[in-house]
């Protein structure tokens, strides 16, 4: 069993140092123009929701810019298609509180931005965010409470960027091998196997 569990915000607080002063003076209630050149250059952000089923965290992914940046309190996110489970839609509907972290290839330091969203599917709007493979059927409006960057320190232990340290191809299970395993584990449950081992 577990011992000494933190289960209060004092008891926790009591564990670290107070913030250093350029942690806290960082976030800004606005898209400054440091934060917005962040996100033009940005082609990857996760997106964290959370709804009725609980939290999640979503991957978007584009040419550097596919944020478009209205103004300093308003981001736009096109939708792009792909496995039509829309469990951050669902979520963003029930709850309109999201988190997004932009990183940037190569860049240690990360922007992380907080609001509230929206979704839009007015056709003049998706028709704006068009590509060369499709239009998105929705926007998500993000209305901008803060931000701030974060240090590379996570970046650079985990050595993200480091191409020596990424996986050899063929490492990791396959989508298809993740796939065959899932239904291997729910046949067995069916004929009640799962128990076992």
């Amino acid at each position: 069993m577990l011992e000494n569990l933190v289960t209060n915000v004092a008891a926790l607080e009591a564990l670290y140092n107070a913030p250093v002063w350029a942690s806290v003076a960082k976030e800004t209630e606005t898209l400054i123009a440091p934060y917005r050149a962040f996100i033009k250059a940005s082609p990857y952000l996760t997106l964290a929701t959370v709804g009725a089923d609980g939290v999640d965290c979503s991957p978007r992914g584009d040419f550097p810019g596919f944020v478009r940046i209205v103004d300093e309190k308003t981001l736009m996110v096109p939708n792009r298609n792909g496995n039509n489970r829309i469990d951050s839609l669902r979520n963003i509907i029930r709850d309109p509180r999201v988190a997004m972290h932009f990183l940037i290839p190569g860049c240690g330091e990360s922007l992380r931005v907080k609001g509230r969203a929206t979704i839009s599917a007015d056709t003049v709007l998706t028709a704006s965010f068009a590509d060369d493979k499709n239009i998105p059927r929705t926007v998500i409006i993000v209305a901008v409470e803060s931000a701030y960057f974060h240090c590379a320190k996570a970046i650079h232990r985990s050595k993200l960027w480091d191409v020596s340290s990424h996986v050899a191809p063929g490492t990791l299970p396959s989508p298809n091998a993740i796939l065959a395993a899932i239904q291997w584990q729910r046949c067995r449950q069916v004929v009640g196997l799962g128990k076992r081992g």
